[in-house]
């Protein structure tokens, strides 16, 4: 019996992080999303792109983790703030299909780049907790699931208080609300969605950087932005809250599915949930319902 509960909590404890990172990855999508109505496809490749300039400059450099992180996580903002300055700006007033198409191409040629500049083959990198464990209440735990936890939790709690008790932030919730109505009170609109795009960058990055010594960097790590969008519908879209509960939910369905269910559930379960999500709660969680008279 106890063997059954260590693996429970084992289990729980690795969908919490994994879950972790989808809502890092998920809050950049609503991030941008809310600000700006474009629904960036181009997300997850901007996050390969950053386990990838990781590599280099870890394995490659020689910098410590430590520098590497806010490193990379500066350079990926400045990038999804140059992406909407000089491309996705030209396209506001466009229907919502045209930036879903701009954003797959942006994806592919990201990808693309990636793939010319550090080649196809799959990598890896150390970080100062890999291949560590500590034990609590007798649970053996990998520090790095622990510290992704721990990111994403100070991640989630500093993105509240940016957006609620500063002026910038109020000013991104009100351009996100009514960007007609914020720029007649004095908001400069477009520099603003820009931030924004900034700040789904470097999360993007941070995301980027603590799912590629879990997995691999490798150019498929873009497959996260499905995972995430499912995680996002399971919140309830448009919701910051709900992106991260989507996010750790959509981790413990996936851990759970592989432990407990037949071979193969564990790739389809998060789907599964979405699909179920979108017939029965189409609002989400903690989304809000939406109305329409006919």
């Amino acid at each position: 019996m106890n063997g059954a509960l260590d693996l429970f909590a084992q289990v729980t404890v690795n969908g919490i992080a994994v879950g972790a990172i989808y809502a890092l990855v998920a809050l950049g999508i609503v991030l941008i999303h809310k600000a700006t109505e474009v629904l960036n496809f181009a997300h997850g490749d901007l996050l390969v792109l950053s386990a990838f300039t990781a590599w280099a400059l870890i394995e490659r450099a020689g910098l410590p983790f430590w520098l590497v992180l806010p490193l990379v996580a500066v350079g990926i903002g400045v990038l999804a703030y140059g992406l909407d300055a000089v491309i996705v700006r030209r396209i506001a007033g466009q229907p919502q299909f045209a930036g879903v198409m701009l954003t797959i191409a942006l994806a592919f040629m990201i990808r693309g780049g990636v793939s010319m500049g550090f080649g196809p083959d799959s990598r890896s990198y150390q970080t100062p907790w890999s291949g560590q464990t500590t034990e609590i209440a007798g649970i053996a735990m990998t520090e790095l699931s622990l510290v992704i936890m721990g990111v994403a939790l100070v991640i989630a709690v500093a993105l509240w208080l940016f957006f609620s008790r500063t002026r910038l932030g109020v000013a991104m919730q009100a351009a996100s609300q009514n960007q007609l109505a914020a720029y007649l009170n004095g908001v400069k609109v477009k520099q603003l969605n820009s931030l924004v795009w900034a700040l789904g960058g470097a999360t993007a990055a941070i995301a980027g950087m603590f799912l590629a010594p879990v997995s691999l960097v490798d150019t498929g790590l873009w497959l996260i932005t499905l995972k995430a969008l499912a995680a996002i519908v399971l919140g309830g879209f448009g919701s910051l809250p709900g992106a991260v509960l989507g996010g750790v939910l959509i981790g413990l369905i996936e851990q759970y599915a592989g432990v407990y269910m037949p071979d193969g559930f564990k790739d389809i379960a998060p789907y599964l949930v979405l699909i179920a999500v979108l017939i029965l709660r189409p609002r989400g969680i903690m989304g809000e319902a939406h109305g329409r008279r006919v």
